[in-house]
């Protein structure tokens, strides 16, 4: 009898455990470029959730294909993501600089070759090392299609090549742009008018800038800064007018609140206060908080 329930335990846990990874995805999968600007054309109550570097929850590490699924069985997000070039110009999706936060490396990523730099785990928040190992932009954008939508930090890729690897995928779909000023807006429309931009205007000079250069309001979202305060009410009530959809990253303020409930009371303020898109390095304690 003993060992029957033993068994029939083991059965339990075996069936659970493969529930859990039969979870299906909550996908954004777009049919044309028109679909997705239509997701991202503000509307009243329209809330997009964004991973910043996909997620640190669950103890999975930061830009990794794993942590994205993570996030996906619990809601639909989009993730802004971090690629870097190692010493033989691959792009490989590492946060910083350096390897030794995030992986079981040491020095530069610069330094080392994607064969040698694929030999190394990836860490969790905690510094732990996990199974999982360095994923490359290209398989990161070839898993995205049809389930999310990439949104690319500018990091050490020059633009060209950063262009280039979205023109290779033709990922107009599925794959953004972070862009810091009209400068570099412009370059991106210039090689595909079809790319989509998150852009950062943070003041008053920024948005004067962008309103004199003539580049179209329907392919972007707008990142107007980290936190809740009145200056954001005319970012709002301008973009809200074009169509935009303005964004705030909780990841350098809010997200350093020592508990979930005073997380989750901000997640809820930004949106109150107007932004339709919140970045966080918790996107599925965000998913969790606001539905």
């Amino acid at each position: 009898m003993k060992s029957m329930l033993i068994t029939v335990a083991l059965l339990i846990n075996s069936l659970s455990f493969l529930e859990v990874n039969a979870q299906k995805l909550h996908k954004l999968n777009f049919n044309n470029m028109e679909e997705m600007y239509a997701y991202f054309e503000y509307a009243p109550d329209k809330k997009i959730i964004s991973g910043h570097r996909g997620t640190i929850e669950k103890g999975l590490p930061e830009n990794s294909i794993v942590a994205m699924k993570a996030v996906l069985k619990h809601t639909p997000a989009i993730f802004e993501i971090d690629p870097r070039l190692s010493k033989d110009g691959l792009a490989v999706m590492v946060h910083d600089a350096t390897l030794d936060r995030t992986t079981t490396g040491t020095g530069k990523v610069s330094d080392y070759t994607w064969k040698e730099l694929k030999k190394l785990r990836l860490k969790d928040h905690q510094g732990n090392p996990t199974k999982y190992r360095i994923n490359t932009l290209d398989e990161m954008i070839k898993w995205a299609k049809g389930k999310t939508v990439l949104n690319l930090d500018k990091k050490d890729l020059p633009l060209e090549v950063t262009a280039e690897i979205i023109r290779k995928h033709n990922a107009y779909k599925w794959v953004w742009v972070t862009v810091h000023n009209v400068e570099q807006a412009r370059f991106y429309l210039d090689k595909n008018p079809n790319q989509y931009l998150s852009m950062h205007i943070k003041d008053e000079k920024s948005l004067e800038e962008f309103k004199a250069s003539g580049l179209p309001y329907d392919r972007m979202i707008v990142y107007i800064g980290p936190e809740i305060k009145e200056a954001n009410q005319v970012m709002y009530d301008f973009f809200k007018s074009k169509g935009v959809m303005c964004m705030i990253s909780s990841a350098p303020t809010y997200y350093k609140l020592p508990t979930k409930e005073e997380r989750a009371e901000k997640y809820r303020a930004i949106f109150v206060d107007g932004a339709a898109v919140l970045e966080s390095d918790l996107p599925i304690e965000v998913s969790e908080a606001i539905n």
